[in-house]
């Protein structure tokens, strides 16, 4: 899990080739005018524009995903995610969706990140993860990484 601003996001460009774009996506001066839901952008990388009210932890199952990374950015309220090692969760509560790229565990984080206006938040394949945790409304970029 990396946890930083988009100022400082050019430090982990060499993680994985489409980092680099996705970063440059997330400096585009019209995020916060995108229109909801699925952006393609090239083979491998897609931006994900969500907004909504944020959900109670209790509602919420932590999550992981085999082939894409996380790459969270919050453009207005705050978003506190939940984060713990993926090899410490137990079984999977869903059928992993292989279409999706997702599964779900009734598994408490451990951790948890207040990700606010500006930062960033890359959970890996290795982080299992729960986002959109807040008592307000939450308007944020999900950039999905192919590994």
């Amino acid at each position: 899990m990396i946890l930083d601003i988009l100022e400082n996001a050019d430090l982990y460009a060499g993680l994985n080739p489409r980092f680099p774009a996705a970063f440059a996506f997330l400096r585009r001066p019209d995020l916060a005018e995108l229109p909801l839901g699925r952006m393609n952008l090239e083979d491998g990388l897609y931006a994900v524009v969500a907004k909504g009210p944020g959900r109670k932890a209790e509602d919420a199952l932590i999550e992981t995903h085999d082939h894409y990374i996380d790459l969270a950015y919050v453009i207005d309220g705050t978003d506190n995610i939940g984060w713990k090692a993926r090899r410490d969760l137990g079984p999977s509560v869903e059928a992993s969706d292989p279409r999706n790229d997702v599964a779900f565990y009734a598994d408490a984080p451990t951790h948890w990140a207040e990700v606010l206006p500006g930062m960033i938040a890359v959970y890996f394949p290795e982080d299992a993860h729960m986002p959109m945790i807040s008592d307000g409304e939450i308007h944020k970029i999900i950039m999905k990484v192919r590994v």
